[in-house]
């Protein structure tokens, strides 16, 4: 009996630390959790940013495209959305938008994907002529007075930025300058979220 008694005591002694190192591990990972979703909110902020990856994206506002054509992040929910913010006197956004063109605009635009380069305040002829000059077939949009971009960012802030909007309008990835190794991340993030919606639309 004596025996009994001090087996089942071991075992609920043995449950109680099992439930009290499970509970120390979620907390560590809470804790862990929140610091590193606070550092990425400070990050993107310190890069100019006004938004942050996991927020809705703006939308209450329409692109008017170089070629006369309007959209809207309303009229392109369901697709995958990269907006590239930039302009003809930007020498980092020159470097960039090649790489735009082959490895995300034509590697991607008939597999769910748009891109949209937004020029930064500049008239309609001086767009053309940036798009033409740089040699890109992806559409330009005009941003009278940076009114657009200052829904992303700060006003202050410059050029030079990727935002990545999945199909249901939620910022999945941002990007400032041209980095080698964010923009190669970019890509694989756009890759994923291309086959997602691949995947979606053949079931």
């Amino acid at each position: 009996m004596k025996s009994n008694t001090l087996l089942n005591f071991s075992k609920a002694l043995f449950a109680a630390a099992v439930i009290v190192a499970a509970s120390s591990s979620s907390n560590a990972q809470t804790q862990t959790a929140a610091p590193n979703a606070a550092i990425a909110k400070v990050a993107d902020a310190d890069r100019g940013y006004l938004v942050k990856v996991g927020d809705q994206a703006p939308d209450d506002f329409e692109l008017v495209l170089d070629n006369g054509q309007k959209t809207s992040l309303k009229q392109l929910r369901g697709k995958v959305v990269v907006l590239q913010f930039t302009a003809s006197w930007c020498s980092v956004c020159r470097k960039e938008m090649p790489h735009l063109e082959t490895d995300v605009w034509k590697a991607y635009q008939n597999k769910n994907v748009v891109l949209i380069g937004v020029d930064r305040d500049e008239p309609l002829e001086k767009v053309q002529k940036f798009r033409q000059d740089i040699q890109v077939t992806y559409p330009l949009a005009l941003d009278p007075g940076a009114e657009i971009f200052g829904k992303f960012a700060n006003k202050k802030a410059g050029v030079t930025r990727n935002v990545v909007i999945d199909a249901n309008g939620k910022i999945v990835y941002l990007t400032r300058l041209y980095d080698v190794n964010e923009f190669n991340e970019m890509v694989k993030v756009i890759d994923g979220l291309a086959s997602k919606a691949s995947l979606k639309a053949s079931l």
